[in-house]
């Protein structure tokens, strides 16, 4: 089995894993009131007051544990959570837990989709992805501290409220935060059914090409105009060609648009392009190939811009290492863990250039961004103890 489950021939095969999983199993009524508290305060990205609700009660929550909290203010956004313990030892390195309050779920949606339990599923916007990982940090964190439980590395946390749309405004906090950890955890959630880690994220890419040509009348003097469609058409053959199924590298144009009557050859047209690549130089291959397009039609003018913002999650060595420990600690807890590939990006893909990076942590569950959006109880309180057991585990020489 993979994923995170429990096995079940198999046990915990330490005290302390024993201990852990125990006390996570216990957690269930915790784990129903923290996250149904986080998913009734609504918090879309585009409307930032409405950060300061999940916020409040994450920050209740961290306090009761013994930690420092601030908010790092917006000036597009809600503001960015940053906590760590009140106290502690000078010259003990530090690692990193991630996670975001905002959703892209719009105000109201919780009128006709409102949080509930049914049938050992948390139902809600927001819940899986991933207000569901916040409160596995939460809950993480109480478990050492209520076991007496040292990690090697003082656990500090990061909470942005700009992830679904890019982390336009918190990147740079996070890479700060990423250079100066041993390592960063990212609770969003896992993939499938059985919750696989996500140990490599591909890399994304937006462009916009704009193209200008000459208008003249279609029916009178067509030849004395210059067709931007004709020309963007010509460029979407070439974009297409880009694509590399093998490589894993996706080049969509997703939005197309010119022209201003049919009885006009179109003047102007525009095309918006998303890429996606799994590695650092295949981000360079395509920026340079995107950038460097050249008209066809002569009278052409071709105005390309964009890039790949976002770097992909690439399983470096220090991140295998990372995975190693991982699988160390699933199997001191009795589970079997799976790996996986995403296509979408997330915040590890800016920590895994600085530190050590493990992605999808986070609630075992389905439907992030649609109407049947929920986590698994029992299963996301097993991966609650995954993470609390990560958080102990040996830093990386």
């Amino acid at each position: 089995m993979s994923g995170g489950r429990t096995l079940p021939a198999a046990g915990p095969t330490t005290d302390v894993a024993r201990a852990i999983l125990e006390r996570a199993r216990g957690m269930r009524n915790d784990f129903v009131e923290l996250l149904t508290r986080l998913a009734g305060h609504e918090s879309p990205t585009d409307r930032p007051e409405t950060q300061a609700g999940v916020q409040t009660v994450l920050i209740t929550a961290l306090r009761d544990l013994g930690y420092d909290t601030r908010i790092v203010r917006g000036h597009a956004t809600g503001g960015h959570l940053y906590a760590r313990p009140s106290t502690h030892e000078r010259g003990v390195p530090a690692q990193l837990l991630v996670g975001h309050t905002d959703t892209v779920w719009p105000v109201g949606t919780l009128d006709g989709m409102p949080v509930h339990v049914d049938d050992g599923r948390l139902y809600g916007p927001g819940t899986f992805d991933m207000k569901g990982g916040l409160t596995l940090i939460v809950l993480a964190l109480r478990i050492l501290r209520d076991l007496d439980l040292r990690p090697p590395a003082v656990p500090v946390v990061f909470v942005n409220s700009d992830e679904e749309i890019g982390s336009p405004e918190s990147a740079r906090y996070v890479r700060m935060l990423a250079r100066r950890t041993c390592r960063a955890f990212i609770l969003e959630p896992g993939l499938g059914s059985d919750g696989l880690i996500k140990t490599e994220r591909k890399g994304v890419g937006r462009f916009d090409i704009t193209i200008r040509g000459r208008a003249s009348h279609a029916g009178l003097a067509p030849e004395a105009g210059v067709s931007a469609i004709v020309e963007l058409a010509h460029v979407i053959r070439k974009l297409g060609e880009l694509n590399d199924p093998d490589r894993g590298t996706t080049v969509n144009v997703g939005v197309v648009e010119g022209g201003v009557r049919p009885n006009v050859v179109a003047p102007l047209a525009r095309a918006g392009v998303d890429v996606r690549v799994r590695s650092a130089s295949d981000a360079i291959r395509l920026e340079e190939a995107i950038s460097g397009l050249e008209p066809t039609l002569p009278g052409i003018a071709l105005e390309v811009t964009g890039g790949v913002a976002i770097p992909p999650l690439e399983r470096t060595p220090r991140n295998r290492e990372l995975w190693g420990a991982a699988l160390d600690a699933g199997r001191d807890l009795g589970m079997e863990l799976s790996e996986t590939s995403a296509g979408g990006g997330s915040d590890g893909n800016t920590t895994s250039l600085f530190t050590a990076t493990l992605d999808g942590l986070g609630c075992v569950g389905d439907g992030a961004h649609a109407a049947h959006e929920h986590v698994l109880i029992d299963a996301s309180l097993e991966r609650c103890a995954l993470l609390a057991r990560l958080i102990l585990a040996p830093v990386a020489a």
